[in-house]
């Protein structure tokens, strides 16, 4: 990309990696601009950066997702087919081999 490309709040990735990050900070040092990425905290050169689409990929989950999650795993322990399961085993937790 080029320096006047990139703007903070920008959805960028770092393809050598494939670090994708939401830009947060830019930063010019010895003639370079680097763009701070919020999920790493780490600056990466600009020239380095493609732009990153919002869909597609792995989508990032949200706090309400995570919620919807940990309701979801609590009901399966509190349910009859999991405390079934625990029932009809040994508990010695051995591996085999």
């Amino acid at each position: 990309m080029q320096d006047e490309e990139v703007e903070v709040g920008m959805r960028v990735r770092y393809h050598r990696t494939g670090t994708t990050g939401r830009v947060i900070a830019l930063e010019r040092e010895r003639g370079e601009l680097y763009a701070e990425l919020d999920n790493t905290n780490l600056f990466y050169r600009v020239d380095q950066l493609v732009p990153a689409k919002d869909s597609g990929g792995k989508a990032m989950k949200t706090s309400d997702d995570r919620i919807e999650q940990i309701k979801k795993e609590r009901e399966y322990l509190t349910g009859t087919g999991y405390q079934d399961a625990i029932t009809h085993t040994d508990q010695s937790c051995e591996g085999g081999g």
